[in-house]
């Protein structure tokens, strides 16, 4: 069953895979769009056919990417109904187009794509083995290719959709982070950073921490360390709960008159 998107059909780019072999592909494939909100799916001419085994197991739940692909026997079917095409290479072809990386060319494809979807984007991804060819590459607009380290250019089929639909999140202004971290406990009021400042020194008093002569300058000191932790009042309680832990053994008789525990 379809899922719905968050984003509108239409403004997103369709990627294209060009007979593409693996069934593990093909769902990473659809499971790297769905992480970044890309939901069309077109395949040319898919070996072995479609749909394929383990295609559905490889998606990790991202079926509805998958429920949705169309197929087509050629590129230029995949294309036709395209307004701005991109090709993804791995090497240099000897063609007069534009090279982009990932992040240019999904600015350009948002540009292009614009907000009403009537202007329709593609990026054409190639066979694992040898990629696109050189007259699929001329069908483009323009090249995409990734910044890989010379040593090990290999890049798998969905890891290049991944980089890919991850710089068009960022590009369409939707890269945003689902949890922000921010403090769920309010500044500690200084009140209660004097209270434990005052129960911390008084314990290392207790265990002969200070020198005589050195007492003031080194309680001044662990006061400035607590200080540029501008602690939480949850950072207060912790310590507190610490301290006393260390300060009151465990062992000591109960209150009741009865045994202790270990």
């Amino acid at each position: 069953m379809s899922q719905p998107t968050e984003i509108p059909p239409g403004i997103a780019p369709a990627i294209i895979l060009v007979e593409p072999q693996l069934a593990e592909n093909i769902g990473m494939t659809a499971r790297a769009m769905a992480n970044f909100g890309l939901t069309e799916l077109r395949l040319v001419n898919p070996k072995n056919g479609w749909p394929k085994k383990g295609v559905r197991e490889a998606a990790s739940g991202a079926t509805h990417v998958l429920d949705a692909a169309r197929v087509f026997a050629s590129v230029r079917e995949a294309i036709g109904d395209l307004h701005y095409v991109l090709a993804t290479t791995a090497r240099e072809r000897g063609q007069m187009k534009r090279v982009m990386g990932p992040d240019d060319a999904m600015r350009e494809a948002v540009a292009r794509g614009g907000e009403g979807g009537t202007r329709r984007v593609g990026i054409l991804f190639g066979r694992e083995r040898v990629g696109l060819t050189n007259d699929e590459v001329s069908l483009a607009d323009a090249i995409v290719t990734f910044p890989v380290s010379p040593d090990f250019p290999s890049l798998n089929l969905a890891q290049g959709v991944l980089l890919t639909a991850y710089e068009w999140r960022r590009a369409a202004g939707r890269a945003r982070l689902p949890f922000s971290g921010e403090m769920l406990s309010p500044p500690a009021t200084r009140e209660a950073l004097l209270s434990l400042f005052d129960s911390l020194e008084a314990a290392l008093d207790r265990a002969g921490h200070y020198p005589p002569d050195k007492r003031e300058i080194m309680a001044r000191n662990m006061r400035d360390i607590l200080h540029r932790m501008a602690m939480t009042e949850q950072d207060v309680r912790t310590l507190r709960g610490a301290l006393k832990a260390l300060t009151e053994p465990r062992g000591r008789a109960r209150s009741d008159g009865g045994p202790s525990r270990a």
